[in-house]
């Protein structure tokens, strides 16, 4: 299984690693069947993504996806992070090996659930702004689950 630079890169030097001591929004998705599990934190003021993190506990593909999907939403306004694909962070990271696929699924849904907390925060529905939250349960790593 090769992997890009750029996936080599994320992993070996991830950006954006850790908690946000500020943040208003905390997300965590994962898998523990096949050990991917992310947190995400964000800092959001007027709608803007002014901050993000992360936490990941599983595989190379997990973390860089992880700091690909943080690098991606940084600056950027909750309805703009919120169109981000698994697609997107696997093509900036030149792609991923199709077992791996479910590592992108896994840093979309972050996103996600980490703007729905922000919602639940501001006392609104999160699924009329993010909809429903998928989850990913497959027994190991051959997940190719997509969300779009």
């Amino acid at each position: 299984m090769a992997y890009s630079e750029k996936v080599m890169d994320h992993f070996a030097n991830p950006r954006n690693v850790g908690e946000l001591p500020n943040a208003n929004a905390v997300g965590e998705v994962g898998n523990p069947k096949c050990g991917d599990i992310m947190k995400m934190y964000m800092f959001i003021e007027n709608d803007v993504i002014k901050d993000v993190t992360f936490k990941t506990f599983g595989c190379g593909a997990a973390i860089a996806t992880s700091s690909m999907a943080t690098e991606l939403v940084k600056g950027k306004t909750i309805s703009e992070a919120l169109k981000l694909s698994n697609m997107a962070v696997m093509q900036a990271l030149d792609g991923l090996p199709p077992v791996k696929v479910h590592c992108s699924v896994l840093a979309e849904q972050a996103i996600k659930a980490t703007i729905s907390d922000y919602y639940q925060r501001q006392g609104l529905d999160p699924t009329i702004f993010v909809g429903e939250l998928k989850s990913c349960e497959h027994e190991d790593e051959s997940c190719s689950c997509e969300l779009n």
